[in-house]
């Protein structure tokens, strides 16, 4: 059931174009008539893909009442693939030349066996796919926020953001435009006036001694700002550490929080490697330590965050600002539909707190705040125990 049952993972798109208040039949009409379709066998090497109700692989029973809750479209999207993996193709070719070249052991194939042996690889493979012997199906949840104009993919790879993307325009005449931690520094700096400041920022030399502030995984593209979210996780390490675990927000309200699980470093020069550590509060550890005041970035976090007394549990990737394994807290007492919507309102209220709590960042990382706040953070990483030598 995607997002309304389990833990959630997705990442975040904002939907341009005329979009609706409500959903109805018509909506419902579109899905239906952009479906997957049935078990029609594809040729060999190609894809299609379209939507599913939602419940399972194979559902194509769309709905009112199963799909649409008020301002929220919940479905699915299903991609086929029909490819003969790298490895049998591989040992298909070496079978057929080891046929053609057995009256002759030892001997190199010509160039014209090796062009037969391609060419009955080529047959085999187009078998196979009529046969449907190597057709996969995988499917992902979708929900559709018209509230707030965004798309929750279930996929969080950029080709499930692509095939969804295809869809949602040819279906509904809306772009998607995914909303990385990049993305979202743009749209916060529009809005509170700030891109200017937006425009100036770099990645930060958080180590002090002028050495490169490069990041491997960063293409450095003018209005690529997703160096943002490594530093956002940074910022959020030595706040909980030395400042305190709650943030005031520009709403008014606080947020509490704590990493946990989970933490992924990465060198940013491409030098010294990554490192995943596990534990109930993995920045507690020694490693952790060694590991960042090594130059390490966070590249993905576990997270525990508490708001309006409500408490989510969360792993988030720091450039793409992906969600995955989200625990959302829904009222005992709920029953039927209405665990159903308390759920989606659970998956807005988490965006709503990670946005807020990265606009906070965004906020100090632009404004006059940011050189103190770096100048601390340099202290901080220098005061942290050395790396041990090897």
């Amino acid at each position: 059931m995607g997002f309304l049952s389990g833990s959630m993972t997705f990442d975040c798109s904002r939907l341009d174009g005329a979009q609706p208040r409500q959903f109805g039949p018509e909506h419902v009409e579109t899905l239906r008539s952009h479906a997957i379709g049935g078990s029609k066998v594809l040729s060999n090497d190609q894809a299609r893909a379209g939507f599913l109700a939602g419940s399972h692989l194979l559902d194509d029973d769309f709905d009112l009442e199963k799909n649409v809750f008020g301002d929220a479209l919940h479905f699915a999207v299903r991609i086929d693939t029909n490819q003969v993996p790298a490895a049998i193709r591989r040992a298909w070719l070496q079978i057929e030349l080891a046929t053609l070249t057995a009256d002759s052991p030892g001997r190199r194939p010509t160039k014209a066996q090796r062009q037969e042996a391609k060419d009955a690889v080529e047959a085999q493979c187009e078998e196979a796919a009529r046969s449907g012997q190597f057709q996969r199906m995988q499917q992902f949840p979708v929900l559709w926020d018209a509230k707030h104009g965004l798309l929750y993919c279930g996929g969080t790879s950029a080709s499930a953001s692509e095939v969804c993307s295809d869809l949602m325009l040819k279906a509904f005449e809306l772009e998607m435009r995914r909303l990385t931690s990049g993305r979202l520094a743009i749209e916060w700096s529009t809005k509170a006036r700030q891109r200017g400041a937006l425009n100036q920022a770099a990645p930060a030399d958080f180590r002090g001694d002028g050495g490169s502030a490069d990041v491997a995984w960063w293409d450095g593209d003018k209005d690529n700002y997703d160096f943002l979210g490594n530093e956002f996780l940074l910022w959020l390490w030595w706040h909980w550490e030395t400042q305190g675990d709650t943030i005031k927000l520009a709403d008014g309200s606080e947020v509490t929080g704590m990493f946990a699980r989970t933490l992924m470093l990465e060198c940013p020069l491409g030098e010294s490697g990554k490192g995943t550590i596990s534990a109930e509060d993995p920045t507690q550890l020694p490693e952790a330590a060694q590991a960042v005041r090594s130059g390490k970035l966070p590249r993905k976090a576990g997270l525990i965050l508490v708001r309006h007394g409500t408490q989510c549990e969360l792993t988030l990737q720091a450039e793409t600002f992906s969600v995955s394994g989200a625990k959302i807290q829904v009222d005992e007492d709920a029953e039927g539909r209405a665990v159903l919507e308390e759920r989606i309102e659970g998956l807005r209220g988490l965006k709503e707190t990670l946005d807020l709590l990265f606009q906070t960042f965004c906020q100090r990382r632009t404004g006059n705040a940011w050189g103190s706040d770096l100048a601390q953070i340099r202290s901080w990483l220098k005061a942290k125990p050395r790396p041990s030598r090897t």
